[in-house]
């Protein structure tokens, strides 16, 4: 007798529903991103990023304790300088605005995990992630900048430096660097995948970074290739990168499954500036549930394959997973 299996409805309770999910979340995958900027008792409202802040290094200290009161443990530093110039030297000097930020963390909050980002787009007159010869970007002349900066970073307590810059072969000169130096256990979180998406509008205009002149095109991705990205991971694993980020995430969650699926390495999505601000937009005009929304992209990017989620709701998210929303 050839028997058919029926569709059952299943009477899901809550802790059915918890018991039966596929994809789990944790608060240790979480990456919260902060800006730094130079001066004392910063505390400064971001206008493109509703809820998000800048500070300075005195103040960066208490806004991280309160994360980690949230559960969030992990946190990636942005730093604005004072003054840039052509070379983006403010990304390096020993007593710039991140590696101070750095010192007076790790003297208050020991146990944070600072990620620093390393690139020149904050730190120079032109807004570019590199250094400008002839009009555009020396991919090989930034290669040593972008090392040192990550060796200063490293010296000032980073526990990772994360290189965004997109310049090719700058993941093997870092860990060259940072080796050389006896930083050999410091791990390097790669932007491997970064598209040149609209989508960072919010986080230029938080972080004064936006182009001078031209655009970032030349060096970053074009988001209508796919296959391009699992090469790009590749490359970056090949170099010695530990982490691979996929940037931006919800409009790419093929290309985070596919790298996910490809490279064996830890896969970091960056839920970037402008996906923030199109959640908490809408929600503020009521045309969803911001709570719902941010729950819903969070599970499916980690659903998609990623590991390890950036994200601006990293806060909010680790009070959902707490109360069972979404772990």
């Amino acid at each position: 007798m050839h028997l058919t299996r029926r569709p059952r409805r299943l009477r899901r309770t809550d802790a059915i529903r918890r018991l039966l999910r596929e994809t789990r979340l944790s608060r240790d995958a979480l990456v919260l991103p902060f800006f730094v900027r130079e001066g004392k008792g910063v505390r400064e409202a971001i206008p493109s990023l509703p809820g998000q802040w800048r500070y300075s290094p005195d103040t960066l200290p208490d806004a991280i304790a309160e994360a980690k009161e949230a559960g969030v443990g992990c946190f990636l530093l942005f730093g604005i300088p004072a003054r840039k110039d052509e070379e983006g030297s403010g990304a390096w000097v020993p007593d710039g605005v991140v590696q101070r930020a750095l010192g007076e963390t790790k003297r208050r909050c020991p146990d944070a995990v600072l990620i620093t980002d390393v690139c020149l787009c904050e730190y120079t007159s032109h807004g570019h992630c590199g250094l400008v010869v002839d009009g555009a970007v020396d991919n090989d002349k930034t290669l040593a900048l972008l090392a040192k900066t990550s060796l200063s970073h490293a010296a000032a307590g980073a526990d990772m430096v994360a290189p965004s810059d997109m310049m090719d072969g700058r993941v093997a000169a870092i860990r060259h660097t940072l080796d050389g130096n006896g930083f050999t256990e410091t791990p390097i979180m790669s932007y491997a995948v970064k598209y040149a998406s609209t989508f960072y509008g919010p986080f230029r205009g938080a972080a004064g970074s936006a182009p001078g002149f031209g655009d970032r095109k030349g060096y970053q991705m074009d988001w209508h290739n796919r296959r391009e990205a699992a090469l790009e991971a590749g490359l970056d694993s090949a170099e010695g990168a530990d982490i691979l980020i996929v940037k931006p995430a919800m409009s790419y969650l093929d290309v985070v499954s596919d790298v996910a699926a490809k490279v064996d390495l830890p896969v970091a999505a960056y839920s970037v500036s402008g996906e923030y601000a199109m959640i908490r937009a809408a929600a503020e005009k009521g045309l969803i549930d911001g709570y719902g929304a941010m729950c819903e992209t969070a599970v499916s990017i980690f659903r998609a394959g990623a590991d390890i989620l950036i994200t601006y709701f990293a806060g909010e998210l680790a009070a959902a997973i707490r109360k069972g929303d979404i772990g």
